[in-house]
């Protein structure tokens, strides 16, 4: 058995083999930033139609504050009403968070039983509940007057 010559192939420390080798001058400040967004890109607005509650939602519902926010709100809002229509006409995107919020907001309704109807999700959003099939649980209409019609034939039923 030969040994192999003994040219430097690996170099053992933390100094470099090259002695002409620079650095690179470094910008001031750091390389990246982790600071939180400034402000929610979820904004929530609730109006009452008869004794409908509408929560309008503009924006993303993703994780952390957005699908946050709005669980606050939604919770809040189930305290004072049986009839609640979530408004996803805004919602640009959705994430695997808001998902589960909103499948956690229908056992919330369910459990204190209020009737909650979603509204006017975009193909996006609507291509996402039906992936998952949350539209098998939750009741989603194409349009705020859509939902508000089905609570119209739902309390005549009710009256038969």
């Amino acid at each position: 058995m030969v040994p192999k010559p003994t040219r430097a192939r690996l170099c053992t420390s933390m100094q470099t083999m090259d002695t002409n080798w620079q650095m690179w001058e470094q910008p001031a400040g750091p390389a990246f930033r982790l600071d939180k967004e400034p402000t929610l890109k979820l904004s929530l607005e609730t109006r009452n139609r008869g004794d409908v509650i509408i929560v309008h939602c503009q924006g993303r519902i993703v994780y952390r504050d957005e699908a946050a926010a709005l669980s606050r709100l939604v919770g809040e809002v189930l305290q004072h009403t049986s009839k609640l229509v979530l408004d996803l006409t805004g919602v640009s995107t959705m994430d695997s968070a808001g998902i589960g919020e909103l499948a956690l907001l229908q056992t919330w309704a369910q459990g204190k039983n209020v009737n909650l109807k979603c509204a006017g999700p975009n193909p996006i959003v609507r291509t996402l509940l039906d992936l998952t099939n949350l539209d098998r649980v939750l009741d989603v209409h194409p349009s705020i007057d859509s939902a508000l019609d089905a609570f119209r034939e739902e309390q005549v039923c009710a009256d038969c």
